[in-house]
């Protein structure tokens, strides 16, 4: 695990570029439409983490730190790439004017070099690409997140987004679990990852009742508004550990050079023994060793 000074610059830098993703408006998150509850986001047979102390939200940040044969094991060492769909709720005059928050390229480079991959979604972004998001839930190598409905923080003070208010926080899961239903995204998966990376006890507690287990990182890859590619291939190969989570974006605007991140590191953890997995096969390996 990153050393509490590493994950906070981390958490800084990305908070920090998701706040210049454009969240403005009045800080307040618009209050959803009475629904009917969320449907069931995943097959009972889906990994997820038990409840933490007091049946809080479990939180999951990577998977065993197993090398492979010289350690009793047989996959070898496994390494997940996530992607954060990221799309606000007030956004959507930027994307009518052309303004991109989907990365196509980014997919099928994924797809080409046959990397299995998480992404955690808004449902902001499912309703804006209902086709991206059905054709990535309908993939097998591919699996779909709850990344909130419009990317409103979770805690005060996340690096500047607006925050959804402690009653709302349950309803706006839900929401993004009705968008990609809408869209056609089949099995969404009972994962959930904070906007910003910010939680606390109170959100935690919030989200107990919904079932999903929290998903954060342990490997930020910097390319949120990034330019170099260089150097957020290194960051990423300097970070990697068996079992990491690495956070990257599939929002061409925000994080431009992410499609090429990721043909250079591909094939380097390849050559360094790792096999890519989806996050969902890290926590079914971390509940096999608890």
């Amino acid at each position: 695990m990153i050393s509490l000074v590493r994950r906070a610059t981390a958490l800084c830098v990305l908070g920090a570029a998701l706040t210049a993703c454009g969240t403005t408006g009045t800080g307040q998150n618009p209050r959803p439409a009475p629904s009917a509850p969320a449907p069931s986001p995943s097959p009972s047979r889906t990994p997820t983490l038990a409840p933490g102390p007091a049946g809080l939200t479990p939180v999951f940040e990577h998977g065993p730190r197993t090398d492979g044969p010289e350690d009793g094991t047989k996959d070898g060492k496994t390494v997940a790439l996530t992607f954060d769909a990221d799309m606000t709720a007030d956004q959507g005059p930027r994307a009518a004017s052309g303004e991109r928050f989907d990365n196509p390229q980014l997919i099928a480079t994924l797809r080409r070099l046959k990397v299995p991959a998480t992404v955690f979604m808004t449902g902001r972004w499912a309703e804006e690409y209902p086709d991206q998001a059905r054709s990535i839930g309908r993939d097998p190598r591919f699996e779909i997140a709850n990344h909130s409905y419009s990317h409103y923080a979770y805690t005060d003070d996340c690096y500047g987004l607006p925050t959804v208010s402690k009653d709302d926080m349950r309803a706006d899961l839900e929401r993004a679990y009705a968008a990609f239903e809408k869209a056609g995204v089949p099995n969404p998966m009972p994962y959930f990852r904070f906007p910003g990376g910010c939680y606390d006890k109170a959100a935690l507690k919030e989200l107990s009742a919904t079932g999903v287990t929290a998903v954060q990182w342990d490997v930020v890859s910097g390319d949120a508004f990034a330019t170099d590619a260089d150097a957020v291939t290194r960051q990423v190969l300097d970070g990697v550990r068996p079992g990491s989570v690495v956070v990257m974006h599939c929002t061409r605007s925000a994080a431009p050079v992410t499609e090429e991140v990721v043909r250079a590191v591909v094939p380097e953890l390849r050559r360094r023994g790792y096999r890519f997995v989806k996050v969902s096969e890290l926590i079914g390996a971390a509940n096999g060793r608890a």
